[in-house]
């Protein structure tokens, strides 16, 4: 094997924690995209119970504001051809959609249309036109006079100026999803019934008969086949994409940001809501929007878990309230079952493959945190600390010198093990197959020490990386110890990019946090002994969650440790933007909560110097421990950042 200089290897090692990689198919297209829904001119002058309605004279006025401003609104055959680099887009371009297939879309939009010379995309649910049936539609049953014929499609798509894609032919809805008969989107959700899941061949077979069934139908009713898919309430995952992709429909419309349209054809939107006027609707063309404060607590399922369902539903619904009243946007929900309290799974709380599961438990809270509290829910998992008597010995993390697991520390399988390596990315599949939920949230056990990890298969992918046979125990002299370093922590960052990787397959829009130790950042050398590393974090991770625990630490000077992290955290590039500190709401060494006041108290002076995400961890949401009101008054997004507290 070839040499290679330990300034080469750590260069080489950056690049590929850091994901870089080379740009492949077609080049990514930018326009603006607006989704609409009903057209009508009978909506209520405060608050109508349809959100997603408007009236015909803001949407003409929508028109006229884009004539305006020399926007020039697209088709999708304009897409198709600047994806495939046969022409540009004018720089100022937008496509508009109306998604469900409502008549209004022919009886108040089309004459739009034609006035204006506009193009527009119509995604009707191909089950509800010319039904017999009855469609529950946002607390209203409504029959087939609400929607659109096939003759009034066909008109419209004969005049050139409507593109139909297929909304699904009946996958507007939600299917019952866990044990506990949640009903989640039936797009991207395997059904539960008769006390068992659907099987991922099944899913995959349910939802290409359902796309197969929708482009059928269009095509034997105008003549032509969609082109584009318009999933139901957004929701989609790339097993979907590559479906419906094989069923000559490219383009997906999705309810994700505005990206880009790249290789996968994805098209991110800006949903019309609240009948919007001019002005509010001039604000969906001023370019993204920043990203809310991170405001989060860290919640162990394990708190919820009871034995009786009766007492699990009623320790739910108390942590459901909680975090409402609370006011946050965040919660980071353990996925596993942590019940001795070493810091690694013994089983998790969803269906799997490789580990006992507690109870089908995840699913249920995370999509109830999401549908009744308002937040975006992170699944919180172990990168290596898994345990189970099933496991080989030899697949654990081994510390220098007898070779042993460290036993300060939690057991952890090592990475470069493939078997060990091959279970975690499987257990992170199930769990992303089986459950709704917006994020991944890293646990702490993603570190190794100087004398870790001595598996023999980590010393070995260490030799191969350079090229050369090393003493395993000189790994821990000033010689190789940084470039060891350095490599283990490469390796974690790659391991969770696979694990973010395999779980985005099912949640395209995923985002990441990854729990960093305080002291990576106040003390010099410090990756040495934890393979952590915080540039590379910021650069990999969407959020790093700082444990911004001075007394778990062992810090005495507690103002001084605040004040140093932040200073820390602020001389990195968005460092400060892109930094969750959490805070620690219990002394574990005295075995007592701390006081919310004095929590509180810490969190006004965090965001007096600067700090935008805070966190806390752990919560009693039984006892209420740490005090609502503190929590409230020190977390709640509607707090003006760095204002004073009521």
């Amino acid at each position: 094997m070839a040499r290679q200089n330990p300034a080469s290897l750590f260069l080489t090692l950056t690049l590929l924690a850091a994901g870089t990689a080379l740009a492949a198919g077609p080049e990514p297209v930018q326009f603006v995209t607006i989704g609409y829904h009903d057209v009508r001119d009978n909506l209520a002058w405060h608050h109508d119970p349809d959100q997603y309605a408007s009236t015909t004279e803001n949407l003409a006025g929508h028109f006229r504001w884009l004539a305006a401003e020399g926007y020039t609104v697209i088709s999708i055959d304009d897409v198709l051809a600047a994806r495939a680099g046969e022409r540009r887009l004018p720089d100022r371009s937008v496509l508009l959609t109306f998604d469900d297939g409502f008549r209004s879309v022919y009886t108040h939009v089309y004459p739009l249309l034609k006035l204006f010379g506009y193009h527009a995309v119509v995604s009707p649910v191909t089950s509800w036109i010319e039904s017999d049936g009855i469609v529950p539609y946002n607390r209203e049953q409504l029959d087939a006079s609400h929607f659109l014929t096939w003759a009034q499609l066909r008109e419209m798509t004969d005049s050139g100026l409507v593109e139909v894609a297929s909304h699904s032919h009946d996958l507007h809805r939600g299917i019952v999803a866990n044990p506990q008969g949640n009903e989640l989107p039936a797009a991207t959700s395997h059904a539960f019934s008769n006390a068992r899941y659907e099987s991922t061949p099944e899913y995959q077979a349910r939802i290409r008969a359902d796309l197969a069934a929708s482009a059928r139908a269009i095509e034997e009713n105008i003549g032509t086949r969609p082109r584009a898919v318009t999933w139901p309430y957004g929701a989609w995952n790339e097993t979907g994409r590559r479906l419906a992709a094989d069923l000559g429909m490219s383009l997906s419309l999705t309810l994700d940001p505005m990206d880009p349209v790249d290789a996968r054809g994805v098209i991110g939107r800006e949903m019309s809501v609240a009948n919007p006027g001019v002005e509010r609707f001039a604000d969906l063309f001023n370019g993204y929007r920043a990203n809310p404060p991170v405001r989060a607590a860290q919640v162990d399922l394990d708190y919820v878990y009871d034995p009786d369902p009766d007492r699990q539903e009623a320790n739910l619904s108390l942590l459901l309230d909680r975090v409402k009243a609370m006011g946050i946007n965040t919660v980071f929900l353990q996925a596993f079952a942590d019940p001795d309290g070493n810091g690694a799974a013994e089983a998790v709380y969803f269906p799997n493959r490789h580990l006992p599961m507690r109870a089908d438990l995840f699913n249920r809270a995370a999509w109830q945190l999401r549908t009744r509290s308002n937040v975006s829910v992170y699944a919180w998992m172990p990168i290596m600390a898994f345990n189970t008597d099933s496991i080989p010995p030899d697949w654990q993390v081994l510390a220098l010198p007898d070779g042993k697991p460290d036993p300060n520390a939690e057991p952890r399988l090592s990475i470069f093990v493939p078997a060990a390596r091959q279970l975690i990315v499987e257990v992170y599949e199930d769990l992303a197959r089986q459950a709704e939920f917006a994020g991944i949230h890293f646990h702490d056990d993603g570190r190794l020490n100087e004398f870790e990890d001595a598996n023999p298969a980590a010393v070995r992918a260490y030799e191969q990386a350079i090229g050369r046979c090393v003493d395993a125990h000189a790994l821990t002299g000033d010689a190789l110890a940084g470039d060891w370093a350095r490599f283990k922590s490469a390796a974690l960052i790659r391991f969770t990019q696979e694990l973010a990787d395999r779980t985005a397959d099912w949640h395209p829009e995923l985002k990441t946090s990854r729990n960093l130790f305080a002291t990576s950042l106040l003390l010099d050398g410090s990756e040495t002994f934890l393979a952590q590393s915080f540039p590379q974090f910021l650069a990999n991770y969407d959020y790093v969650t700082l444990m911004a625990m001075p007394r778990f630490e062992g810090y005495r000077n507690e103002k001084k440790f605040y004040r140093n992290l932040i200073d820390a955290v602020a001389s990195e590039p968005e460092g400060l933007a892109n930094t969750t500190f959490q805070l620690q709401a219990m002394d574990w060494d005295r075995q007592r909560w701390l006081s919310g006041r004095s929590l509180q108290q810490t969190m006004k002076y965090l965001k007096s110097r600067g700090v935008v995400n805070l966190a806390y961890y752990p919560d009693d949401f039984i006892k209420g421990k740490p005090s609502l009101k503190h929590l409230r008054r020190g977390l709640s997004v509607r707090e003006q950042i760095g204002a004073g507290d009521p």
